[in-house]
């Protein structure tokens, strides 16, 4: 396979623009890269304030939600964080302003850069299944709910998920170079001939895309219809109990729970389904199991969208939980309170 070394950047997608004869996936692809120019940058300005806020909210643990909970979405804040620095901030806008950054092609250190980022990736997506399989336990299976759903259960998951998480990425540091290639093609740093021609590393970066986020892709999609099937066999059951037109007492404590899993796990399909499509794709045409190829812009939408999800759980809360929304209006006003109060009354 022939791996063009071609730069990815917002001024290269300038210029490619001005060309009239390059092909349609070709001006597709440049118009990404100058949209990423403006996007990545609004996404960082954005994004890093916004799970701090909700890692501040969370961590009062004034929000109405249970300590199980709580320790799942902080721990999900922190990790959007961290993505949003090592993967938007570190990575991506280096590549998309390379002619600002060559200097860090003098900086040896992009293997472990490579091991932190695709960890803390690793425990965001299990993270996420972590909480939902909570959530299911909690609806769905009473007996499991309180030897399960506790807050020392949940830290003890967390930090397995997250040790796991670091123990399984270490081959990056094996497997790539200390010096930046600042480009996807495939990997944004450099590697040697061995690497990129031997069978053996192409078949274990397949298999760590099978294990994120395609697995955690099926998890979360086989989890949410189990719990929609008992949620619907349920209600019937109860509604025939207690009549068709009393309200249910229980569904409706339940109600904010529901919906906060459903929203979460919906956000995650979304904005995580190109992304997990076109590595697997991709790293099968590497083995040469598949003769179709994909156009690079679908890798560069697929990587603006993974990148917004990083953004989108304070949006999520502040919708679907009143009391977060009330936080949320308090840590926004004190700013300007505390202003007023500086300012002396005539």
């Amino acid at each position: 396979m022939v791996v063009t070394t071609m730069h990815r950047g917002f001024y290269d997608g300038l210029y490619w623009l001005s060309q009239d004869w390059i092909s349609l996936p070709s001006r597709i692809q440049d118009v990404l890269w100058v949209t990423q120019g403006v996007y990545y940058p609004i996404l960082a300005i954005v994004g890093v304030p916004m799970n701090t806020v909700t890692l501040v909210i969370l961590s009062r643990k004034k929000c109405g939600l249970s300590k199980c909970v709580t320790s799942y979405l902080v721990a999900m804040a922190a990790t959007d964080l961290m993505i949003i620095i090592v993967d938007l901030i570190l990575r991506h806008m280096p590549m998309v302003y390379h002619i600002h950054f060559i200097f860090l092609y003098s900086v040896p250190v992009c293997n472990i850069h490579a091991v932190l980022l695709y960890a803390v990736t690793d425990c965001s997506v299990w993270f996420t299944v972590t909480f939902t399989f909570d959530r299911f336990l909690a609806i769905c299976c009473h007996k499991l709910k309180s030897k399960y759903c506790k807050e020392k259960t949940a830290a003890v998951v967390l930090g397995t998920v997250s040790v796991l998480s670091c123990l399984k990425n270490t081959f990056w540091y094996f497997m790539l170079t200390a010096h930046y290639w600042l480009m996807n093609r495939p990997w944004f740093c450099r590697v040697t001939n061995d690497v990129r021609e031997s069978r053996f590393w192409v078949i274990i970066e397949f298999l760590h895309h099978i294990l994120t986020p395609a697995l955690p892709f099926v998890l979360i999609l086989l989890l949410n219809v189990f719990t929609v099937r008992h949620i619907l066999v349920t209600s019937r059951a109860r509604g025939r109990l207690i009549g068709q037109s009393a309200r249910d007492p229980e569904m409706e404590s339940r109600r904010k729970s529901i919906i906060l899993l459903f929203v979460i796990s919906a956000n995650f399909i979304l904005l995580w389904s190109m992304i997990m499509v076109y590595s697997i794709w991709n790293r099968m045409l590497y083995l040469r199991y598949l003769s179709v190829w994909i156009d690079d812009f679908v890798q560069e939408l697929a990587f603006m969208l993974q990148l917004l999800s990083c953004c989108t759980n304070t949006v999520i809360y502040a919708v679907t939980q009143t009391k977060f929304r009330e936080q949320l209006k308090s840590v926004l006003k004190y700013p300007f309170t505390s202003i007023r109060q500086c300012i002396p009354s005539f």
